[in-house]
């Protein structure tokens, strides 16, 4: 890119960014009834899916080949 490509943002455009720059993020609505029922449900620890992600970590640590430095 060369320094005739490019633009420099206006006053308006800067104060618009500082403006958005200080907007707190926030959730739209709470939870419904049945959303909190779901992660409750999911909290509960399955453990085939956990014992499957603990040999997928070990395997990746484990793993050797294109990209690995030795």
């Amino acid at each position: 890119m060369t320094e005739s490509d490019r633009t420099r943002p206006s006053a308006e455009t800067r104060a618009e960014e500082k403006a958005d720059a200080k907007v707190k993020a926030e959730p739209d609505a709470a939870p419904t009834a049945e959303e909190e029922a779901a992660a409750s449900r999911a909290d509960a620890s399955n453990e085939k899916t956990s014992k499957a992600y603990k040999e997928a970590i070990e395997r990746g640590a484990n793993q050797e080949g294109e990209g690995k430095l030795p």
